[in-house]
């Protein structure tokens, strides 16, 4: 009996979808900076692994995307099932790849239903992008799902690329986030952490003002 209980409970969970777009080119190879992300991507999945709950299921990919083109490093999957492999550093920044495969993971329909919640996304990066990237960002943005999204960008150092990272985050619920040295990747990672946890605990997670923490208050 329990046991059918526990896979009914399962069944009706819905899918949060988290993807992050991670920079993984040479120049995140310095100062740590590859360290710190994959420090605090991995601690970001171990909470979200905590919030699984009876109706949502926190579901997270990761795109990389350094060298000639952009690959898929986590494959979506509950946060609880992942057993993180850290990202290396090296080559070029194929930003354009990333958000073509981006574009492409969130509307398989096969691995996110229709009833998934919207997702959240979060770009980042240290530098400016090498391969031709307008077309793929004004697909993504303007895609069903991607418009829908919450978008988040990590601008980390003095190197990357704002009005990239702008456009991306767009003027509604998205913004763009510093982290001026590594250090401070795993305080932005925090702010998303919480923000999706709001979404989870709130009566509609689809709704799009919802009291999300200030990032002030984490001392960026």
């Amino acid at each position: 009996m329990s046991t059918q209980r526990q896979d009914f409970t399962v069944a009706k969970a819905r899918p949060l979808p988290v993807i992050v777009l991670a920079d993984v080119s040479g120049s995140m190879a310095v100062e740590g900076k590859i360290e710190a992300l994959n420090s605090a991507t991995a601690e970001m999945i171990a909470s979200f692994a905590e919030l699984q709950a009876e109706r949502i299921d926190v579901q997270v990919a990761v795109i990389t995307f350094g060298g000639e083109c952009a690959s898929l490093h986590t494959p979506f999957q509950s946060a609880a099932a992942i057993q993180w492999k850290p990202m290396a550093a090296a080559g070029r920044t194929p930003l354009g790849s990333a958000l073509t495969l981006a574009n492409e993971v969130i509307h398989n329909r096969e691995r996110l239903p229709s009833r998934s919640y919207r997702p959240t996304i979060v770009l980042v990066s240290d530098g400016q992008p090498n391969d031709a990237w307008t077309g793929p960002l004004e697909c993504f943005i303007g895609s069903e799902r991607g418009q829908k999204a919450d978008r988040f960008a990590v601008a980390i150092g003095a190197d990357a690329d704002l009005s990239v990272l702008n456009v991306f985050a767009g003027s509604n619920t998205g913004r763009v986030l510093h982290a001026h040295e590594a250090r401070e990747i795993r305080k932005v990672f925090r702010w998303v952490t919480m923000t999706v946890t709001a979404r989870t605990q709130s009566i509609n997670p689809d709704a799009t003002n919802l009291n999300w923490p200030d990032p002030g208050d984490l001392n960026f």
